[in-house]
């Protein structure tokens, strides 16, 4: 057939039909990404602190650097996605985590890891549930999933990818207690780029738009004005988790590994929960429960400052706070237009990624000088205004439909 004439694939969200094929593609390069980001978030604070003897201070810098670089790397994913395309912007922005952890490997110069750390989205350690480090290949890749999946069914595969990618992340943290720091970052370099080769066969439906002014720039202010004090609530303190646990309590790096990975399974099954809440509970009424009551816990980590509990909040308190994540990246993809979900998701992550690298730097010189109840009591206090916006912006019947 003359590709002049041959009918334009039709969009997931028009038909209905889900396409799996292409999903299933996405979902293995999420998955080896996410066994190389569970490597790294183990190794980066241990190979900083522990084997190239900087302070806590200057690693809060380096993931404000990196948050920043993040930052600045989504807003021009996010116009890339609309204005180039889904797929291109895929497959350059996915080689960004291999690069960055062969540069960290490389060279023990700070200045080359801070680079290493800006290109591999190096910012977000602390925490795997969350799905991993995404980087700045996040919101394409988000955009892509709500290609390939009709509206009514982007959640439940929003909440399956993460929580394939927060399950793969768990076993990949489990590396470090066999490998050395610095050698983990070669072996998630290798992993991360073998993760690239399936990406090549996707196929996406391109649906470019312009550079203009945004037609829903509205709701995309709301989720962003949501995502700035979020941002800002997890630069904090999800940064500085597991360094808190080498600090207060000196465990060593075997055994990090394991609540490491029981962190990130128990966040996995979390995220399969969201589909559940959406539910029974909607979009708002999702948001408010597990966000609202993982905050008590992180309030009272660094009061109750007893190793079982700390292991317990350290446990469950991060799930609670990504459960409802699927639901909201679903919703966004909802509310906005096709040609604009790009740069709505782009600049969701920019608001959220700027506002924690200005946190995370005044947390890191807080947490050399001791000072660690600090950070979560500030966090709550933030978590309660990002509640409060999540009321007034979309507390309307059916959570905020």
């Amino acid at each position: 057939m003359d590709t002049a004439t041959a009918p334009a694939p039709v969009l997931a969200k028009e038909s209905g039909e889900v396409r799996r094929r292409d999903i299933a593609l996405v979902a293995l390069a999420r998955v080896a990404r996410s066994v190389a980001a569970g490597m790294v978030s183990i190794a980066f604070p241990y190979y900083f602190l522990v084997t190239l003897h900087h302070g806590a201070a200057a690693l809060g810098l380096v993931y404000v650097a990196a948050t920043l670089a993040t930052a600045l790397l989504s807003f021009a994913v996010g116009i890339t996605t609309d204005v180039w395309g889904k797929r291109g912007t895929l497959l350059v922005t996915s080689a960004l985590l291999p690069l960055g952890a062969v540069m960290i490997y490389a060279s023990a110069n700070v200045w080359v890891i801070v680079l290493g750390a800006m290109l591999g989205g190096l910012s977000a350690t602390g925490s795997l549930v969350g799905g991993g480090v995404g980087g700045a290949v996040q919101p394409v890749q988000n955009a892509v999933i709500a290609d390939l999946a009709p509206r009514t069914k982007r959640t439940f595969y929003f909440s399956l990818l993460t929580f394939l990618a927060a399950a793969t992340g768990a076993l990949g943290s489990l590396f470090a207690r066999t490998v050395s720091a610095h050698d983990l970052f070669l072996l998630a370099a290798v992993i991360a780029a073998l993760g690239i080769v399936p990406l090549w066969f996707v196929a996406v439906t391109e649906r470019k738009g312009e550079l203009r002014v945004l037609k829903t720039r509205k709701i995309i202010g709301q989720f962003s004005a949501t995502g700035i004090l979020n941002g800002f609530a997890q630069g904090l303190i999800v940064p500085f988790l597991i360094p808190f646990f080498l600090l207060v309590y000196h465990l060593p790096q075997a055994q990090m590994a394991w609540y490491a990975f029981l962190s990130g399974i128990i966040g996995s099954l979390a995220l399969l929960a969201a589909p559940l809440f959406e539910k029974y509970l909607g979009f708002l009424r999702s948001m408010l429960v597990t966000r609202g009551v993982g905050t008590a816990l992180f309030v009272l980590f660094p009061v109750i400052r007893l190793l079982p509990f700390s292991l317990f909040v350290y446990l469950i308190a991060p799930a609670l706070r990504v459960a409802a994540v699927p639901i909201q990246q679903a919703e966004l993809t909802r509310r906005v237009d096709d040609d604009e979900m790009g740069r709505a998701l782009g600049t969701n992550q920019v608001a959220r990624l700027v506002a924690s690298s200005a946190a995370t730097g005044v947390s890191g010189y807080l947490l050399e000088g001791a000072l660690f109840e600090i950070p979560f009591f500030a966090y709550g206090i933030v978590m309660a205004a990002n509640l409060y916006l999540y009321v007034r912006f979309f507390g309307k019947p059916r959570g905020g439909r």
